[in-house]
């Protein structure tokens, strides 16, 4: 059984690793021109927050975090928020927590935003952490800010609306999108809380401009803080075939309606578009002519395996379990 997965798993890994568009040169298109100028306006902003938000994926809670923001937005009282906890495999949460806490992140909340589980811990820890602060010098200024940080689609916006619903029972202050890209400058200050009187700065998302190997620039990619485009479609849904059976996590064969676990991301594609009647046409040149044939429809059909696991609908997953692998044992 081990050497079959282990060949399953192989195969599948081959492919994307020697198709993976983003190295070198290109490395360039993951930081925008934007991302660099929202990362300026964020540290000009310093000044005006008593504490840093920072949101990130809780699929991938020990990597793909931008070192620039630590080293750029100083000291502030810092606060990880791990959003997206509803589709993250929390098995080893303990252990995630161990490690951040040895890296010196030691007020960490797993949130869902969309159902504001654990939102309400926020505002009391924010709280806590400013009126313990040594910088806590506000004499009548009795309201805080808060800046919120991350990188791309982690839910930083939908973060800020699950606070004013909880807090405020208002709607939505900022727009939400499930691609990366939609803030794109820093914000004007949103009420979230009125007792304490709280106020936090939506800022753009911004990537690293180093991305420290190819699989964590999968991972990234995988969890949509990149536009699926810039790494190719086939070659992430051929990643996230790679991922599902090392995992084990074979729930895309029963959603597919699938024989059995495969390795070989054209199969899985194409009895995917089947089952979706997804088709084209595709010019064939031949002897005598092009002639029009009609076959699978293979970027509609990655679009749609990528939707699905983004959406949950393959269960949750743990993308940083190699990395976990590596860490010493969570003490009891």
């Amino acid at each position: 059984m081990r050497a079959a997965l282990h060949a399953l798993c192989g195969a599948a890994g081959a492919a994307w690793r020697e198709s993976f568009p983003l190295g070198g040169r290109d490395v360039a298109r993951w930081f925008p021109g934007h991302m660099a100028k929202g990362l300026k306006k964020m540290q000009s902003s310093l000044k005006l927050v008593d504490c840093i938000i920072e949101v990130h994926d809780a699929r991938i809670p020990l990597s793909g975090r931008n070192p620039l923001f630590q080293e750029t937005l100083g000291l502030k009282p810092h606060v990880l928020v791990l959003n997206k906890m509803d589709l993250a495999d929390l098995k080893q949460q303990q252990k995630i927590i161990q490690h951040l806490e040895g890296e010196g992140l030691k007020n960490v909340v797993f949130t869902n935003c969309v159902k504001d589980e654990n939102i309400k811990q926020i505002i009391p820890l924010v709280r806590g952490l400013v009126e313990g602060s040594y910088r806590y010098h506000r004499g009548e200024n009795l309201e805080y800010c808060a800046m919120v940080i991350g990188i791309p689609n982690v839910g930083k916006s939908s973060l800020i609306n699950a606070l004013r619903r909880q807090h405020l029972g208002k709607g939505k202050a900022t727009r939400v999108g499930g691609e990366p890209g939609i803030t794109r400058a820093v914000m004007s200050r949103i009420q979230v809380c009125d007792r304490p009187l709280m106020f936090l700065l939506d800022t753009p998302g911004v990537l690293s401009p180093r991305i420290e190997s190819v699989e964590m620039g999968l991972k990234l990619a995988l969890c949509g803080t990149v536009l699926d485009h810039l790494v190719g479609e086939e070659t992430l849904a051929d990643y996230l075939l790679y991922t599902l059976n090392r995992h084990q996590l074979f729930g895309y064969v029963q959603h597919y309606g699938l024989d059995g676990a495969c390795d070989d991301i054209a199969s899985v594609l194409k009895r995917v578009a089947v089952r979706l009647g997804k088709a084209q046409k595709v010019k064939v040149l031949t002897g005598t002519g092009d002639v029009n044939v009609i076959q699978p429809n293979y970027p509609a059909a990655a679009r749609d395996f990528l939707r699905t696991f983004r959406s949950g609908l393959l269960g949750p997953v743990m993308l940083d379990r190699d990395v976990l692998k590596s860490l010493p044992l969570a003490d009891p």
